[in-house]
């Protein structure tokens, strides 16, 4: 290792927070409190419908926030997960931890092989390759045999987590869930918080100045592009168990737009923002469903006045305000 590079990598390693920051275990223990209690208090279903965008949203904001690229494909590896776990789940008949354990590893597989050709552009030309990329995901989801068309697959059984636990009750389901994303989420942090995520944000300021250090770059933009694609199938294979329901929708290049609003408007390069944003948007289609297209509109409105009000989406601003990185 030469001494420059064992030097900034020295440099590196003393900036890095030693431990925790009190204020992030205080956010994750209220907000544990309050996930525990919100089945008993609302629609479980719904709850659990924001946990997997939740989760979906963190996923992309690795990639974009903590990598700086940014993906118009996502929904690719969000729905060949769906599918894949509803596959295994209905067809195969496979229990419930089975199936989105393949659903997770087609998207880490899928993502290891657009993510190797995807990389070798920057910029805008590496969110059209990705949007492209996407697309032939979803004609291939509606072209297939086995994905159900138009019509999906439905009925997808929850069956027994372990062959033990039924998953048939909502909240017994929730818990799982919420043990899944939560864990996740943790996942997350903790790919950010080591020396891999310093380098990335490294990489994400200034590129060039990286490369002239030493460190092979391509790779660990294909590893966080995998670490994305993998996260992002983890919710897509819950997602497809909560609703037992795998559609077109899950592939379609909206719902890769959608996971980007959510990332923008919680803020993009902060820990709590994803999640913030997930459950807006979520919110938002539930209450405002009664509106029909309209609620796109509605979106896209309350959008820009977010833009304008906080231009580092809402958890940055309120980072910013005190002052604490969130």
């Amino acid at each position: 290792m030469s001494v420059t590079t064992q030097t900034t990598y020295t440099s590196a390693s003393q900036a890095m927070p030693i431990g925790t920051p009190r204020h992030h275990i205080i956010i994750f223990a209220v907000l544990l409190g309050l996930l525990l209690i919100a089945p008993f208090l609302l629609y479980p279903v719904f709850i659990m419908k924001i946990l997997c965008f939740a989760l979906f949203a963190s996923a992309l904001n690795l990639l974009l926030g903590f990598g700086g690229l940014l993906s118009f494909g996502h929904a690719a590896f969000f729905g060949s997960a769906s599918y894949v776990t509803a596959h295994a789940a209905k067809v195969w008949g496979l229990t419930p931890e089975v199936s989105i354990l393949l659903g997770t590893g087609s998207a880490a597989i899928l993502g290891l092989l657009i993510g190797a050709l995807a990389i070798r552009r920057q910029g805008i030309y590496f969110a059209m390759v990705t949007l492209a990329f996407a697309q032939m995901v979803f004609f291939f989801a509606l072209q297939a045999p086995f994905t159900g068309g138009e019509d999906g697959i439905q009925a997808v059984p929850r069956g027994n987590l372990f062959g033990v636990l039924s998953l048939a009750d909502d909240r017994t389901l929730y818990f799982v869930v919420l043990a899944i994303v939560f864990g996740g989420l943790l996942a997350i942090y903790r790919i950010i918080h080591s020396p891999f995520g310093q380098v990335l944000k490294a990489i994400r300021d200034n590129e060039p100045r990286s490369i002239s250090l030493g460190y092979k770059v391509n790779r660990y933009k294909l590893a966080v592009f995998v670490m994305s694609a993998a996260l992002a199938g983890l919710a897509g294979s819950t997602k497809s168990l909560v609703f037992q329901l795998a559609s077109l929708t899950d592939v379609y290049w909206t719902m890769s737009g959608e996971v980007v609003l959510m990332t923008l408007l919680g803020g993009m390069g902060t820990i709590f923002g994803p999640f913030v944003g997930a459950a807006v948007i979520v919110t938002m289609q539930n209450y405002f469903a009664s509106f029909g297209a309209w609620v796109t509109v509605l979106q896209g409105t309350i959008f820009v006045i977010s833009v304008l009000l906080f231009r580092e989406g809402i958890v940055g601003v309120l980072s910013k305000w005190i002052k604490k990185p969130l």
